[in-house]
């Protein structure tokens, strides 16, 4: 047998596990898994500016491909509780990173000690496990049970405390017959897999609902491939766009309350029958008046977590499957109906879906100065191509790229989409960028969203991991700004301020070229919608050229209302600005306007 200290145990079972990549902060507890980091070599470090930056960038780099696990570490005491925020964000999208963080010795854990905290019992309602380790010789079978869940059923994230003691003592292990722990995933029957269809045969207009858990399962060709056999349009929930691509016939578009698409929320009420794979019937997409989402609708429910089954609303059929061997056997059996000349024609209702999707559009082209954040979306869209990665979390930024970008890919639409903490995109863009060096990666942030974690760009320009970042700047809380409307106030949501050091920028206060510039990296600032275009081409080309991540500050007008529901009622959004009427209001669509249409 071999004897190694546990910290050393731990960093070869990373390895073992296919870790090579992992993100921290270094302190005093945490020390011993540092030195065993270094001496076993192979996992290559990315030393954040917070802790709590690391836990996203871990994030980030678990969403960019699939099997990835991210890896964040920190010290004892405030590290763990810093990283609480990203494990939320983790658990609630289903996203599986392993967060290590150290602890007071085990004798004086129950004392008080300096940044001694019961971080287990802090982190145990947002992970799948939580363990501080009180004995050295569990440690391999905590890391080894720690992968295995993370990657079991419903994936999610763990949390490992490891008290110095603990790291030190040295214990038994063999690395050369250790072996991972099979993985659980719970799998569709023949049977129930031919009673769902059973009801999508039996009905006139039916829609797939694809979730974040198609994605998570690498299940994407197969849906599309179950699409195009039963000729079933498809609408991506927020966490599951890219699943189909937004220019596939049978994309149907989006759903929902804000991140939706006019057409997707037309088609969704004209629909009679609903398959959903891997989502969660999130409010965000179904509103809170679920009377108006199922009213007239027969819904089949698939998911990996059978708890999921019947959270929100019964379905009139449930299937506890992971997607990808649910969709296995749904393409089987589709083929099977197909051959036997059994599948339905679908043409008319595919038809009623594309004339709703080249109709009903928002506006994007205006040539405002201060400029409106449509526009912006506009040339992101004209600049950016298919392979773009985008990155971002939440706020009016999110919400209307949401509606106006195009994703083509699974894995190519990053949101944070449960939580939404403020701050996440910039460190989930850098461990995107860390994890596929050779994307374009993109980032969008408002400027509230970009203020949380600034200092994170200071990471990118140490260790040279280039992405831009489209920052649209209203010096405003817009989303909060606007849910404030219902309540008739406007109330400690404004961020404008002179700015003594930067005089030219009027009221919206924060220099965030100076700042960007000043942690290392690259800025441009745009106040004309007409130089959007050639911005981004630069901000690509400086990226390139110096390896850093480059800013481009587009300075819009104060005030601009997203399209969403003011009634949580998917029936009910209200479109705030000029909708689409001629072609050249929205010349990015994915289907250009095929007819002028009255603006209501």
């Amino acid at each position: 047998m071999s004897r190694m200290t546990a910290a050393r145990a731990a960093v070869e079972i990373l390895k073992l596990e296919g870790i090579d990549v992992a993100f921290g902060v270094p302190g005093a507890a945490i020390n011993p898994f540092y030195a065993a980091l270094k001496a076993s070599g192979g996992i290559r470090h990315t030393l954040a500016r917070h802790v709590e930056g690391a836990s996203h960038m871990a994030e980030g780099y678990t969403r960019t491909h699939p099997g990835n696990i991210g890896v964040c570490i920190g010290t004892s005491g405030p590290a763990g509780t810093d990283m609480i925020t990203g494990l939320y964000s983790a658990t609630g999208d289903s996203i599986p990173i392993l967060c290590i963080t150290g602890q007071a010795p085990t004798s004086v854990i129950h004392k008080e000690d300096f940044q001694a905290v019961d971080i287990a019992s802090i982190a145990k309602p947002v992970t799948k496990a939580a363990t501080t380790v009180l004995e050295a010789a569990q440690v391999p079978g905590v890391f080894q049970q720690a992968f295995h869940l993370m990657r079991s059923g419903r994936p999610g994230p763990v949390l490992i405390d490891l008290p110095i003691d603990v790291q030190l003592t040295e214990i038994e292990f063999d690395p050369e017959t250790y072996q991972p722990l099979p993985v659980y995933k719970p799998t569709a029957t023949r049977a129930q897999v031919e009673k769902a269809i059973s009801y999508l045969l039996a009905s006139e207009r039916p829609l797939i609902v694809a979730g974040g858990g198609v994605i998570n399962a690498d299940a994407s060709d197969l849906l599309v491939e179950f699409a195009e056999l039963t000729g079933t349009p498809v609408v991506p929930t927020l966490m599951g766009w890219g699943a189909i691509p937004d220019d596939h016939d049978l994309n149907a578009g989006m759903v929902g309350l804000q991140t939706s698409h006019r057409y997707g929320n037309a088609t969704f009420l004209e629909s009679d029958f609903v398959l959903g794979i891997g989502n969660r019937w999130a409010n965000r997409h179904t509103g809170y008046k679920l009377d108006v989402y199922t009213k007239g609708r027969t819904f089949v429910h698939v998911d990996i977590e059978p708890t999921q089954i019947g959270k929100i609303f019964a379905p009139d059929y449930g299937i506890a499957s992971d997607a990808k061997a649910a969709l296995t056997l749904f393409v089987e059996v589709a083929r099977e109906l197909k051959a036997a000349g059994r599948l339905p024609d679908r043409r008319e209702w595919i038809d009623a879906t594309l004339e709703r999707k080249a109709t009903l559009h928002r506006r994007t082209h205006f040539d405002n100065i201060p400029m409106k954040p449509q526009r912006v979306y506009e040339e992101m869209n004209r600049a950016f191509g298919p392979e773009t990665r985008y990155v971002t979390t939440i706020g009016l930024s999110q919400i209307a790229g949401a509606q106006m970008l195009h994703v083509y890919k699974p894995r190519h639409w990053i949101n944070c989409g449960q939580a939404g903490p403020l701050g996440w995109t910039i460190p989930a863009a850098l461990g995107v960028a860390t994890a596929d060096p050779d994307a374009q990666v993109v980032a969008l942030s408002g400027d509230y969203d970009f203020q949380f974690m600034i200092e994170e760009l200071a990471v990118g320009a140490q260790h040279r991991i280039p992405y831009v970042h489209v920052l649209v700047n209203n010096s405003y809380l817009g989303l909060i700004r606007q849910a404030q409307i219902g309540l008739g106030i406007d109330f400690q949501v404004n961020l404008e301020f002179e700015n003594v050091n930067s005089p030219e920028l009027g009221v919206y206060g924060v220099d965030h070229v100076k700042v960007a510039e000043g942690l290392g990296c690259k800025a441009i600032r745009v106040t004309d919608p007409a130089e959007l275009g050639a911005a981004f081409e630069q901000a690509k080309k400086l990226a390139a050229e110096h390896r850093v991540p480059v800013v481009v500050e587009a300075i819009l007008e104060r005030i601009t209302n997203i399209s969403m529901s003011t009634t949580a009622d998917i029936s009910n959004v209200v479109e705030f600005e000029e909708l689409a009427t001629e072609p050249g209001h929205a010349p990015t669509a994915i289907r250009p306007l095929v007819r002028s249409v009255p603006a209501s």
